[in-house]
């Protein structure tokens, strides 16, 4: 059976390494940040359409997505400073998925067609938790996975990704058309409740890694060390541009599938999630050839 290698040159089984709870947590972590992306994407957007919010109004709150563009300017606070408690990254992993919880269950008990300001202002505040999240639970991995097990430990984060996804896209309409939209909502703040408890159990990285002495180290030192690595730029480019035409296309499908007069767990049936595994295998493959080249 194929094996990795550890620190200590002890090989290590493919399936020794699936079943360590260092894999299983990594799973459960990519849930917990695919959760939050269509819960204020096309499940918010199903949501606006049921209460008869104009397509205007569901275009603008279309982009509330914008911090996750942005992670990039307070990641170095992230990687510079951490709470006093379960570690430099759990501490903010755990934070964000608090604040998720009680953000995503403030916002079930608004009504979009009352309040589509406020219900837009919270679901910006949930992209923002999310993308946090995104930071810690990244540095996490890259930190307590092993150098040989980092290719199996990205695609079981993608795996459990693009769960949360289907939970929080499909499901949830599905979940729609039999109970208010409200308690759909108030289900999946309690997910992030229940994954909570997975941060506080999981293992801490191997090695214990310094953080930056200062800010100027958390900005510049990152930058300097990734485009030292070869096909950074080309690595950098594929990520950005990789199905970006799909993904404009469908910022509006739910709405559309709605119009046409779809029931909302038929809706929930015809997402876009049936690319599942062209999506994890393309993304596995560049991550394995960019830790290769690296």
């Amino acid at each position: 059976m194929e094996s990795v290698m550890t620190k200590e040159n002890e090989p290590i089984s493919l399936w020794e390494s699936l079943r360590s709870w260092r894999m299983l947590v990594n799973l459960f972590f990519g849930l917990s940040s695919g959760l939050p992306l269509l819960m204020i994407g096309s499940t918010l957007q199903a949501w606006m359409t049921d209460e008869k919010v104009s397509l205007s109004t569901v275009g603008l709150v279309s982009l509330v997505g914008i911090p996750y563009t942005f992670k990039f300017a307070w990641a170095p606070l992230i990687d510079r400073y951490a709470p006093p408690f379960l570690g430099r990254r759990r501490s903010w992993i755990f934070m964000a998925q608090m604040c998720l919880a009680g953000s995503v269950a403030i916002l079930s008990f608004l009504s979009p067609s009352k309040n589509p300001w406020p219900v837009a202002a919270f679901a910006i505040l949930i992209a923002f938790f999310s993308a946090t999240q995104d930071i810690a639970v990244d540095a996490y991995r890259r930190e307590v996975l092993r150098d040989e097990e980092l290719g199996l430990g990205s695609s079981m984060y993608v795996n459990g990704y693009r769960i949360g996804m289907l939970i929080s896209g499909s499901l949830a309409l599905v979940f729609a058309d039999r109970m208010p939209w409200h308690r759909v909502y108030l289900l999946m703040a309690a997910m992030f409740v229940v994954l909570s408890t997975i941060t506080v159990a999981a293992p801490d990285p191997i090695e214990k890694i310094q953080p930056p002495h200062s800010l100027k180290d958390a900005v510049v030192q990152p930058f300097v060390e990734y485009f030292r690595r070869k096909s950074a730029i080309e690595v950098l480019l594929f990520i950005l541009l990789y199905q970006i035409g799909n993904s404009m296309a469908a910022n509006l499908t739910t709405r559309f599938y709605m119009e046409l007069a779809f029931q909302k767990r038929i809706s929930g049936l015809l997402q876009r999630h049936s690319g599942w595994p062209q999506h994890c295998s393309v993304r596995s493959l560049a991550v394995r050839l960019f830790c290769a080249g690296g």
